[in-house]
């Protein structure tokens, strides 16, 4: 199995190379267009900034390579933000994959960043095969995308229902960080390459 994870100074990927470690896979973490084509599956993780993000993947004319990845691809946290059509963050334009805007938590009353373990509730998808409905995945953030027709997991906070996952095709994505998820973050993730 050839799973590759996008190198894009995003803040998690050695956290989702270990964890795909402790699975037993051996990762590839890489920003080379040839050996993300190639790959059986690829990784899309991200903890930073949307606008920045953005530079650094067009600058490697990897917005491209990714947009037309036939593989699996699982994009997480800021992964799963670029793929959608607009962030609110730096007002960038991101891949348009899946036909979700990402917006800035407002609340008077809860903290933002959205911090902590929340509890999701499930659309059918072979993402969350073997997963719980009401499971508890571990988030970071302070911008969220909005529920759709593509949302496969829906979490609440700050008054706000807004997209956990997404699925459109052969791209997946969670706002939550599987890889700091324990077992049920383990097992999405044991089900992503097993797709």
């Amino acid at each position: 199995m050839n799973v590759a994870i996008v190198k894009y100074n995003a803040g998690n990927t050695h956290s989702v190379y270990l964890a795909l470690q402790r699975l037993g896979i051996e990762a590839t973490i890489t920003d080379e267009a040839e050996l993300l084509k190639s790959a059986d599956k690829v990784i899309f993780p991200g903890v930073g900034e949307a606008s920045t993000a953005m530079n650094y993947l067009k600058e490697r004319n990897l917005d491209s390579v990714i947009k037309e990845l036939k593989q699996p691809v699982l994009g997480i946290c800021l992964g799963m933000q670029l793929l959608c059509k607009h962030s609110e963050e730096g007002d960038t334009e991101t891949f348009g994959i899946f036909n979700n805007a990402v917006k800035l938590f407002k609340s008077d009353s809860d903290k933002i960043p959205h911090m902590g373990w929340n509890n999701i509730s499930l659309n059918p998808s072979p993402l969350f095969n073997g997963v719980s409905n009401a499971e508890y995945f571990y988030f970071v953030h302070s911008y969220y995308t909005e529920a759709s027709m593509e949302t496969k997991a829906v979490c609440q906070y700050a008054g706000i229902e807004f997209s956990a996952a997404l699925q459109k095709d052969n791209f997946y994505g969670v706002q939550f960080h599987p890889e700091k998820s324990s077992d049920q973050g383990a097992k999405l993730l044991k089900n992503f390459i097993e797709l």
